[in-house]
């Protein structure tokens, strides 16, 4: 780290002539050391930072049975996030009497029998009207950008184009016949007499939600699951003993 040159004047050595030494001193290691103390902290500082994720829930508002009949059985898709990744659903209403039409399916969007596959096909007319709204607007934006306006002038024009986008959007997922989709968690704290369990994951509930987004469906709720939810879970598991043994499925 330091070097010491002593000069001899030229090999003539006087007495009582004092050395003279020259010190320098090599601050290289000391400026390795400082960048590693910085990419430490840094490091440490981001991963001290919070990691989470804004999940907007429907409001506890109570929902009457009048409103809830306002849903036609044609348009409802029920999902049910079971114990761990398990995901059931149904269409319309339940039955309990068959096990068989409760299905068991999967959120892994490769799965041809899975949600998004499900949601896919009965969501399909206000999926193609999504993606010609998204259309219009990409040939619209080629088009402003093509005009080389100023860059003032072309942000305007191409926030009023993504406006009218997502106005066209907005208007696609209100189509009649859309589906309207419920979706029901199981938690450790709905344990019954049918079913007992740790409880769906996070994780299912979130990459359902994101079904949702993926798959252009403008009208679905997450409300609470049921003793009837859980019935056809444990009806289901049983391949129908429960409803063959218990008056619920007479229901």
């Amino acid at each position: 780290m330091a070097e010491v040159e002593v000069k001899d004047n030229d090999g003539k050595k006087k007495k009582g002539a004092q050395k003279k030494m020259k010190i320098h001193v090599d601050f290289t290691p000391m400026v390795d050391m400082n960048m590693l103390l910085i990419t430490f902290f840094m490091l440490c500082t981001t991963m001290t930072e919070s990691r989470t994720m804004d999940l907007v829930m429907p409001s506890k508002d109570a929902v009457t049975e009048e409103e809830q009949s306002k849903l036609k059985a044609s348009e409802a898709i029920t999902i049910l996030l079971g114990d761990n990744d398990e995901v059931f659903y149904y269409l319309g209403e339940p039955n309990y009497k068959d096990y068989t039409s409760l299905m068991q399916s999967s959120l892994d969007p490769a799965d041809p029998n899975g949600i998004r596959a499900l949601l896919l096909e009965r969501n399909e007319e206000v999926i193609g009207l999504v993606d010609e709204a998204n259309k219009d607007f990409e040939a619209a934006q080629s088009e402003v950008k093509a005009r080389r306006l100023s860059k003032s002038k072309t942000e305007e024009e191409i926030n009023a184009l993504m406006e009218t986008r997502d106005e066209a959007v907005r208007e696609a997922k209100k189509l009649k016949g859309a589906p309207m989709v419920v979706i029901k968690a199981k938690t450790s704290t709905t344990d019954n007499e049918y079913v007992n369990g740790p409880g769906a994951t996070y994780e299912s509930l979130v990459d359902v939600l994101d079904e949702m987004i993926v798959c252009s469906v403008g009208k679905y709720a997450v409300v609470d699951m049921t003793d009837g939810d859980l019935f056809l879970i444990g009806n289901f598991k049983t391949n129908g003993e429960l409803a063959a043994s218990s008056d619920f499925g007479a229901k």
